[in-house]
């Protein structure tokens, strides 16, 4: 199975801030290595989407929610996104440490601790 890849704004807006993150506290290469995972780790996704995990079950604007983390040495982000059977949205590009429900629900757009 191979899927379409979408990547919804909140998804870019989420890689967009860490990769900046990484450029300002570790180096261009590193940002690099970073988007080069997160690629990698879609790609993946688009192949066996089901290799994520249910999540938020309880929450109803978030039921249908998956997880996969990104691969090494970037394992601490998770990739959260649906599929359909023809499509694969990521969503969203999070690290695990954070109130995941809250920060699902907020826009990426806003000003969080970080």
């Amino acid at each position: 199975m191979s899927l379409f890849l979408e990547r919804s704004d909140y998804f870019w807006a989420d890689l967009e801030k860490r990769v900046d993150w990484y450029r300002d506290h570790a180096s261009s290469e590193v940002a690099e290595r970073f988007v080069d995972a997160v690629q990698a780790t879609l790609e993946i996704l688009v192949q066996t989407p089901t290799m994520g995990r249910d999540r938020f079950a309880e929450w109803p604007e978030l039921a249908g929610l998956r997880s996969y983390r990104v691969h090494q040495p970037f394992h601490r982000f998770l990739i959260f996104y649906r599929f359909d059977g023809e499509n694969l949205l990521a969503e969203r590009l999070i690290h695990g440490a954070r109130d995941l429900p809250r920060r699902l629900r907020e826009s990426p757009y806003q000003e969080s601790e970080e």
